[in-house]
């Protein structure tokens, strides 16, 4: 076992929990904080002089977790300030918020496979065809979907089912 699979392993062994908690105080994330705590070990175990002190290890790692966390907070921020240089903005087309939270809960209700099929026929404007290839089913279970999401929606949004096709 080389050198820095033992310090890896020990450091993990040792302080592993003690890492996750910091970097979960810092992102308030579980799946952030798991990610955080990843990169910084491949940051600090990439080099190819790593020590075998794990006190000297833990902070190293810490020290990557902080700079990567506030690096990423940066990023976002300045993503944030000049995305719309970049990007059109997304338009949304809710003249009416109470409607568009009726339109949010009656989708909620739906199965996964029946909000992944509507989503994708009428806000991505695929094909039923496509839709199959992507959720890789039968253009039939498509349809299938798509008619009892429609039936389900109509009763829920008081709309006749035949504007909604």
């Amino acid at each position: 076992m080389a050198d820095w699979e033992r310090a890896f392993k020990e450091l993990l062994a040792a302080r592993g929990a003690s890492l996750r908690a910091y970097a979960y105080l810092l992102t308030g994330e579980s799946a952030a904080a798991a990610d955080l705590v990843q990169d910084a070990l491949l940051r600090v175990f990439g080099r190819l002089r790593v020590g075998s002190d794990v006190e000297q290890l833990e902070g190293y790692v810490r020290r990557a977790m902080l700079n990567q966390y506030v690096d990423g907070r940066r990023r976002a921020r300045l993503w944030k300030a000049n995305r719309h240089l970049l990007v059109d903005p997304v338009v949304h087309h809710d003249d009416d918020p109470a409607l568009a939270d009726e339109v949010r809960q009656a989708l909620a209700t739906l199965s996964p496979r029946q909000r992944a099929c509507v989503v994708l026929r009428y806000y991505e404007d695929l094909s039923v065809l496509e839709i199959a290839a992507q959720l890789d089913c039968a253009e039939g279970t498509v349809k299938r979907h798509l008619a009892d999401a429609r039936t389900k929606l109509a009763s829920l949004l008081a709309v006749p089912e035949e504007t909604m096709k």
